[in-house]
């Protein structure tokens, strides 16, 4: 190593793999797996041997777990990056990100709208399964769906009514 990359190597503060564990709540082991995929690479290793990280490998597995928190796999990110790389120039490069993202809010409003409406499917059968505590201990389950409790014109939510048709062969 050159002298200037030592000096550069010296201004920055380095902390070992189990120190970047702590940091960013991640186990070794999955730090070792972001190397071995090419997505975090070490600065340099200590005399000993030891990983040593900046603070830019801090960030950098931030960025993996929000993308992560986006969906995206290990696999994907490794492609994802690939891809920055392989861009000849930086408005081809950031057209590719910006495809991507695009890609990505479009499945998260969708992912959006279909948790919101299985939230609203759980609190309509819970508001239905909370007349269920006026049955008597003595009634069957065989009943359930099919008593007065509920009214004759109220509908079975279908996450109980499912339940309730089941038959044992």
């Amino acid at each position: 190593m050159g002298m200037a990359f030592q000096r550069e190597i010296g201004r920055l503060k380095l902390i070992k793999v189990g120190d970047l564990a702590r940091r960013t709540g991640k186990t070794v082991r999955a730090i070792h797996l972001y190397e071995e995929l090419g997505l975090l690479s070490p600065p340099v290793r200590s005399k000993g041997g030891f990983r040593m990280f900046s603070g830019d490998g801090v960030k950098r597995i931030e960025w993996i777990q929000k993308l992560q928190d986006m969906g995206f796999s290990l696999t994907e990110i490794k492609a994802f990056l690939r891809v920055w790389e392989e861009s000849a120039t930086a408005p081809e490069a950031m057209a590719t990100v910006r495809e991507i993202f695009s890609d990505k809010l479009h499945e998260t409003r969708e992912t959006i709208t279909r948790l919101s409406h299985l939230a609203d499917e759980l609190a309509e059968s819970l508001s239905y399964l909370e007349r269920c505590r006026s049955c008597s201990p003595s009634q069957g389950q065989n009943e359930c769906c099919a008593c007065e409790n509920h009214g004759a014109d109220r509908e079975v939510p279908l996450l109980v009514d499912g339940i309730a048709k089941h038959t044992t062969p």
